[in-house]
Order: C-alpha cells, then structure tokens, then sequence
C-alpha cells in the first residue's frame, strides 16, 4: 500500500478529494457573486460544509509525529519555512496580477503586500495557517503540556467561535482542533483506512449512515442558500459544528481508503499527489475565465461554475507541466536551495517539492 517511502495512497486520494472540495467551493462562491444565481455546486458545497477545510487539516497532521522531534531548525525548514515560501511567492503573485495589473493599483498592492504579512491573503490563507499551526504544535510539544490538554483547549477555541477581526487569530481558533486530531490520532486513523479497505461493505454501510446524519444536520431548520454564503442548519450549532466536521473528516479517510481501490478513480489519488501544486494557483485560472465567460454574455451558473472549475484544476497542472518540461520556472512549485534554513537542505535533490 505504500506508494513512495512513506506515503500512503489512500492519504493522497483523501487530498485529492480535498483539493476537489476547496475548488468547488469557490468556483461557487466567485460564480454566484458575479451572477446572483445559485447552481449545483453550491448544494454539493453545502453537503461539505462542516468538514470540507477541517479534514484538510486533518489530513495535514497525519504525518506531523515523524518531524516534530527534531531539532527545531530541522523541523522549522520542513514545516514552516517550507509553507511560508510558497506562501510569499504566491501572494506577490497574486498580488500583483490582482491589485497592481488588473486593479491598476501599484499602491494598493504595496499596502497588500505589507498587510498579507500579518494576516492571511485571500485564498492562500490555508498555506499560511499550516506553518503557524505547525509551530504552535511545535511549541505546545516542547512546552510539555499534555496532548489530551491540548486537544482539550483547541476544542474550545473552535466550540467559542472566536471572532476577534483578526483573520489570523479566528483562522487559527476554528481549525487547529482539527490539525492536532490529526497528529495525535494518527496511528487510529490509519488503522481505520487498513479496516475499511478490508471490509468494503461494512465501510460503505458507515458512510451510507454518516451521509444522512451530515444531510440532517447541514439542511436542518435554519439552514440557508444565497448565491454568495451558506447558513447551516443544526450543524452551525457550537459543539454539533466540532462533531460534525471530525466525522467528516473521519468519513473522508474511509472513503480515500475505498476509493483508492478503484482503478478508475486514479486521476483523483494523482491530482492528491499534486494539491498543493493546485492550491496556490488555482485562483488565477478560475478568475481570469469566468470574467471571460460573463464577458460573452454566458451567465448560466451551471455551465460557468463547471467551466471554471475545471480551468480552476488543470490550470495549475499545466502550467506545472510546462516547468517540469522546459526546465525553468521549477520555483513556483519546488522549493529552491537558497529557500532552506542552512544546513539543513539536502544535498539532492536540489528543490523539495511542494507536497
């Protein structure tokens, strides 16, 4: 089952499926903000809901044990200078194509740039809040405190439902609950994706059931659907949103673990392979067809979310292939010598890859 050294193939379908999740949701999102309309992927997105970035940092935290005993040099280059890289790279990216190139707003970007140092910028905000959660783990380890006691408080950071207007802080207390369960559950976990994919219709007959209690919860009474936000129903509730989104995250490993038994389902183990190669680009492709589209008049929200969504994925593999092929431009997605603390860079190969 392991695919290269230490990676499991069921956990890169589980990226995959991840990284297919946080697409949909702002193909929607963008998509329904230009044309006030709703379409298919905002009800697929409204089933996600409660575990669709927390099972991404659940999966984050899954291989958190094999670095965070080391050294802290060692450890800060593999898990926070190796985030923050592609952080900063892509935000001036973005940056400048959004705000100085579109916006026409040099000025504007520069104050952009100065503040996405402090606070998360747009939708590289998930980069940016594995290196911090990553360090906190980190310190919290050192520090001595118990894993149960952390678990403990991060859980009531996330039930608080903090909102301080500091994107950074509310970020952090709504999803380091799910990084932590990741790294200190993680020998469960796997047992877990080893049970399921031996016992296929014990697994799909938990997943059946999960899917409507998740169902029940998310379009409960209260629930609500606008073409830019999605209101919950009983799973907004503090307390039921924890439980909600850790089974979620738990059916997730289930069905990576199902799925990645299936053949034809061997693009989304390899888009996995490639999340965040995916990430950090996807934004740009997404924007720049859907103006396109809206631009011709095609304002359908189906066809225009679906279009995008598939420009918003194989954007970035292309343009990834394209690096991979001619040589140049390899440090958007691999992380360059001159980018390790030193020291602790390896001798080859010369560029860690972004996964």
């Amino acid at each position: 089952m392991v695919r290269d050294q230490h990676r499991l193939e069921w956990v890169d379908m589980a990226k995959g499926l991840s990284i297919f999740l946080v697409v949909i949701m702002y193909c929607a999102s963008s998509v329904g903000e230009d044309t006030g309309q709703t379409g298919f992927l905002h009800w697929t997105i409204a089933f996600a809901m409660p575990f669709r970035m927390p099972e991404f940092f659940l999966i984050s935290g899954l291989f958190l044990s094999q670095v965070i005993d080391r050294p802290w040099r060692a450890f800060a280059d593999r898990r926070v200078v190796h985030y923050l890289y592609f952080y900063v790279l892509w935000a001036i990216i973005h940056i400048v194509f959004k705000v100085a190139l579109v916006g026409r707003d040099p000025g504007g970007a520069l104050g952009a740039l100065a503040f996405a140092i402090v606070e998360p910028y747009g939708v590289l905000w998930f980069i940016y809040m594995l290196a911090v959660v990553s360090a906190a783990s980190k310190l919290l380890r050192q520090a001595k405190i118990p894993q149960w006691a952390t678990l403990a408080g991060a859980a009531a950071l996330q039930i608080a439902s903090i909102h301080t207007g500091s994107y950074l802080i509310d970020q952090f207390a709504a999803y380091f609950v799910y990084f932590y369960a990741g790294y200190m559950f993680a020998p469960h976990l796997f047992r877990l994706a080893e049970w399921a994919g031996s016992n296929v219709a014990p697994a799909l007959a938990i997943l059946a059931a999960w899917a409507v209690i998740n169902a029940i919860l998310v379009f409960s009474p209260g629930f609500r659907l606008d073409p830019v936000h999605i209101q919950m129903g009983w799973a907004a509730l503090p307390g039921i949103h924890l439980l909600a989104a850790m089974a979620g995250a738990i059916a997730i490993v289930i069905a990576a673990a199902l799925l990645v038994r299936q053949p034809a389902m061997a693009w989304l183990h390899w888009l996995g392979t490639k999340s965040l190669v995916i990430y950090v680009a996807f934004a740009l492709p997404m924007s720049i067809l859907r103006v396109l589209l809206l631009a011709t008049g095609i304002t359908e929200p189906n066809l225009v979310s679906l279009l995008t969504m598939i420009a918003a994925i194989c954007g970035p593999l292309v343009l990834w292939w394209i690096t991979q092929k001619i040589g140049f431009g390899r440090f958007l997605f691999e992380r360059p010598d001159w980018a390790h603390i030193p020291g602790t860079q390896r001798i080859k190969p010369a560029a860690a890859p972004a996964e």
